[in-house]
């Protein structure tokens, strides 16, 4: 990634963090920092799924700074800085540490993480990093800013996806006899929702820890770049929108699906279908094209778009006996097209149609969707769900409570605890306390250890994954290596 209008990397962090390098104590020469989830705001989910410092390693520390700063004349940068800094603060600020570190090369950091793909309990850290140079204390936390920015969507998307995933799973234990297909129930819808094609792609990443099914092709870039793909990562299938039925015209609607099966004789091809009137569509129009549909090898995908999704679905009890919109699409498709009864006794559509529905998908609409297909007799992973912006950013840093913070340094070769604990908190803030571990307890669950000695140091789950400017010779990982991980996926990326 290249940020083009970024062209000093050193100022992508909040404006009172320029002043913090002199504000330090002048003999400090270390310090070591944490991040770590501190809350949820989501009441069933106790462990955030930790994913996305190693695109930030490649993108940020890596790339960014070795194009926008080391391979750059000093004096070009520091004039940048100057000017950003005279027209933010007044004056410019001291420019010295930064002259030393371009001429040092490289970023003296260590980053020591748990693996990624990790469910990690709210309040134990994912990483910390500290300087490996003792010139360069003060540069650890000026990196607060913009790892807040770009770390927690990833991990907050990844941790969203997957506990839709488990539930998704168990009604698919419960009603399916296919329920590797759950691996393509959740497809990624987000990518306009997002606030930005980078934001996209990190939320993507995320998504596709849990199910394979994107239209996100950002996320797909990411993962060859960032995490070593190599092939298939995540599928999609050819779809039409509303330009493409509008342009066909409306009293031509019959004409723009037949075409499109022609275009598309065998595969999935998913047809959006409310552009004016789905229940004609599914009572008039389809069965119409029935013997050709039928004849396909492949499937028909109606996507309706519009309305309550669990009553579009499902069917809605209030509207009248017998009407399209009281029986809803799967109902209506298994009308027209047939359905197999399971080995569990759940209803199955015959395989030459689908659906799928994309408008503010939420955890609790799909999983009232669920509850009623079961309560109907169907197998539970015949809708696929497309996951947007509804979900994927309708979040903040804050939803687990995010935060970076110092809990160690060393000055005049003393080293000194560091913590905070407001009397004006609730205690979310409080922070962990001197240098820090994780360990494993005898019930397998990650803990905290505060205030660590060497001995439970050279133990922890923390383990140095990137140093001066690259990765450690076992820091690098794969997306298929994280995916499995999980453990969720069935199909997994490559």
């Amino acid at each position: 990634m290249t940020y083009t209008y970024f062209p000093n990397p050193a100022l992508l962090l909040d404006s009172y963090k320029l002043s913090h390098p002199d504000m330090f104590p002048a003999g400090m020469t270390h310090m070591q920092s944490n991040w770590t989830a501190r809350t949820s705001r989501i009441p069933d989910i106790t462990k955030v799924v930790f994913v996305g410092l190693q695109s930030f390693a490649n993108r940020i520390l890596m790339d960014l700074w070795n194009d926008a700063f080391f391979s750059q004349d000093i004096e070009d940068i520091i004039a940048w800085h100057d000017h950003i800094t005279t027209n933010l603060l007044g004056a410019p600020t001291n420019t010295d540490r930064l002259r030393e570190l371009h001429a040092l090369g490289y970023l003296p950091l260590v980053f020591s993480a748990l693996p990624e793909g990790t469910e990690v309990p709210l309040r134990v850290p994912m990483f910390i990093v500290e300087n490996t140079h003792p010139n360069f204390g003060w540069l650890v936390n000026q990196f607060e800013s913009l790892m807040s920015a770009e770390l927690w969507i990833s991990m907050t998307t990844a941790t969203q996806a997957l506990r839709l995933r488990r539930m998704l799973d168990e009604f698919a234990a419960e009603t399916s006899d296919t329920p590797e297909m759950v691996d393509w129930q959740g497809h990624d819808f987000s990518f306009r929702g997002m606030g930005s094609a980078e934001a996209a792609a990190s939320s993507g990443i995320g998504h596709l820890l849990a199910f394979a099914g994107t239209d996100s092709v950002p996320s797909l870039m990411l993962a060859e770049r960032c995490y070593g793909a190599n092939g298939f990562v995540g599928g999609s299938v050819p779809a039409t929108e509303h330009s493409v039925m509008c342009a066909g015209g409306q009293l031509s609607e019959i004409d723009t699906f037949e075409r499109l099966l022609t275009q598309y004789p065998t595969g999935i091809v998913s047809v959006v279908s409310d552009t004016w009137d789905l229940w004609s569509v599914l009572t008039e129009t389809l069965p119409l094209l029935k013997d050709k549909i039928m004849a396909r090898e492949g499937k028909l995908v109606i996507r309706p778009d519009s309305g309550d999704p669990s009553d579009i679905l499902c069917g809605n009890p209030s509207e009248p006996e017998g009407s399209p919109a009281r029986k809803g699409v799967i109902e209506l498709l298994g009308e027209v097209f047939g359905y197999t009864i399971n080995s569990k006794g759940y209803k199955v559509l015959d395989p030459h149609v689908g659906a799928i529905y994309g408008d503010s998908i939420t955890f609790d609409r799909a999983f009232d969707i669920c509850q009623r297909l079961r309560k109907a007799g169907w197998d539970t992973t015949t809708p696929v769900f497309g996951i947007g912006s509804f979900t994927y950013q309708y979040v903040t840093r804050d939803t687990f409570g995010f935060a970076m913070k110092a809990t160690w340094a060393e000055v005049d070769g003393e080293g000194r605890d560091l913590f905070k604990d407001p009397v004006t908190d609730s205690g979310v803030k409080k922070s962990a306390k001197g240098r820090l571990a994780v360990l494993y307890g005898d019930d397998g669950e990650l803990t905290l250890v505060n205030q660590a000695t060497p001995e439970q140091e050279a133990m922890s789950a923390l383990q140095p994954v990137w140093r001066d400017g690259q990765f450690t010779e076992d820091g690098f990982q794969t997306l298929a290596e994280i995916a499995a991980r999980v453990g969720v996926r069935k199909l997994l990326p490559s």
